[in-house]
């Protein structure tokens, strides 16, 4: 009697191990189909704030990028005589230099025309420069910076004498100032600066490119 009682003692366990197995075998193919589902809606959640957050990236760039320049398809060459017709100096003067043209107009054409600085050499705009002897007048030289500025411009604009050359003093002894009116005869050799403006009206503006009616259809 009690051996059959173990026995189906052992056959009720056996029973029960066998049930409990096979919902453990039916559970776990659930228990993974929800791991997999979890993992695929993670994943998806993960690429769409990935994809969120690079357009913002990209959207702030093109926001604060900036807008390239215009691109000027006017020739460099019609700007500069563009600008020289509009000053009315014999060259357009670059920014680098207006500052220097300034000083020197402010010191020397206040008294007398102000002569572009091509119609003497650099050797001569050195010794103005310099010299508190002014053609007979006593004149307070200038010091640096305006000093640099302005002889940056002057030397700039002027050039230097051949080998043993004099230095002139004097708009006719220039070969600068000849050489910028070949077709020009002068009456008197003593040519003044004063008398500039009988063929250049706008001489006391430093415009030299307004010519009297006379010389306006010269060759």
């Amino acid at each position: 009697m009690a051996t059959r009682s173990r026995r189906i003692s052992r056959s009720s366990t056996l029973i029960t191990d066998t049930r409990a197995s096979r919902d453990e075998v039916i559970r776990r193919p659930q228990r993974r189909g929800r791991s997999i589902l979890v993992l695929m809606i993670l994943l998806l959640l993960w690429s769409v704030c990935l994809g969120i957050g690079l357009a913002q990236a990209t959207e702030g760039k093109s926001a604060t990028k900036p807008t390239p320049p215009a691109v000027n398809s006017t020739p460099v060459k019609a700007i500069a005589s563009a600008d020289a017709a509009a000053i009315g100096t014999v060259d357009a003067v670059p920014p680098r230099y207006q500052l220097g043209q300034e000083l020197y107009l402010e010191a020397c054409a206040t008294c007398h025309i102000g002569i572009p600085p091509q119609v003497m050499p650099s050797e001569t705009w050195r010794v103005l420069l310099q010299d508190p002897q002014h053609y007979g007048v006593r004149i307070q030289p200038l010091v640096s910076p305006e000093l640099q500025a302005t002889w940056s411009y002057l030397s700039t604009y002027s050039r230097d004498l051949w080998k043993d050359e004099p230095v002139p003093y004097r708009v006719y002894q220039s070969r600068y100032f000849k050489a910028l009116h070949p077709l020009v005869e002068f009456p008197n050799r003593q040519v003044k600066i004063s008398s500039c403006a009988t063929c250049h009206p706008g001489a006391d503006k430093y415009d030299f490119r307004t010519l009297s009616s006379e010389w306006q259809n010269a060759p």
